[in-house]
């Protein structure tokens, strides 16, 4: 049995008692082989999440972007007050969203979203709701309603990505950790496909000002520094050819040396 089976289950409900308002998030990245062992480092200090009885939980996330990438080049080139616009598949859950994700000039995130059928997924331009909620949040627009906005920014399917993710709480209820893994794309533009399973790409979430916790020594005696990653970004660089990725090339010469060790 693995230390993930043996760890202490939590459920949605009991979830909803952590609550993070004033949270910094951190980031890492790292080989899929540390997992069993930063597991065992931990596994008495945190729940983790079941969903159905199981402790992994599928996603399925579409990314829209403009014929230029305006947002991922917003991205790249580290302009601030920039945006996400998404589609994403809980399916343990059976939930779908369309999501929007704000990062302002204080690099505070704040995310905003609707729930649609899951049906939809593929078909988020035919709904008026959506349509109507991406153009009061947002520059861009969906088809012909680009037109009142500016045909540059006239939104099309461009990244397409599955993972699946483990979801763990420390037993004060006070961090929330996200482990995600097997990152798969497909780029819908370009027809490309980027396999990157053997990374693993970890979010620690807690207060503001919170002491080191029992995760972040973990990560910090195994070798694990902090990496920022934009599964977008990282998955057009890979996928996209003609995008920009000169300062992406750190983190991809990280992500190829995983794969190739």
């Amino acid at each position: 049995m693995s230390v993930l089976e043996q760890m202490a289950p939590i459920g949605l409900d009991d979830m909803k008692a952590v609550r993070l308002m004033n949270r910094v998030d951190q980031k890492y990245m790292a080989s899929a082989d540390v997992l069993e062992a930063l597991l065992e480092r931990i596994a008495d200090h945190y729940y983790v999440q079941h969903i159905a009885g199981e402790p992994r939980a599928p996603y399925k996330t579409l990314y829209f972007d403009t014929d230029r990438l305006a947002m991922y080049t917003m991205h790249h080139n580290q302009k601030l007050n920039r945006q996400k616009l998404r589609v994403r598949t809980y399916r343990s859950t059976d939930t779908t969203f369309f999501e929007i994700k704000n990062k302002d000039n204080k690099k505070k995130t704040r995310k905003v979203r609707i729930p649609i059928e899951a049906a939809m997924f593929d078909h988020v331009a035919d709904i008026p709701e959506v349509c109507s909620f991406v153009e009061q949040n947002t520059p861009y627009a969906f088809g012909d309603a680009a037109s009142r906005v500016s045909t540059d920014n006239s939104l099309h399917p461009c990244l397409e990505n599955r993972f699946e993710r483990i979801t763990l709480v420390d037993k004060q209820m006070t961090e929330r950790v996200t482990i995600d893994s097997g990152i798969r794309f497909h780029n819908r533009a370009t027809g490309i496909d980027a396999d990157i399973s053997r990374l693993l790409v970890i979010e620690v979430k807690h207060e503001v000002g919170a002491p080191m916790s029992t995760i972040e020594r973990a990560l910090h005696d195994l070798h694990v520094l902090p990496r920022r990653m934009s599964k977008y970004c990282i998955g057009t660089a890979l996928t996209d050819p003609s995008a920009k990725h000169n300062r992406f090339k750190p983190k991809l010469l990280f992500i190829e040396k995983i794969h190739t060790s």
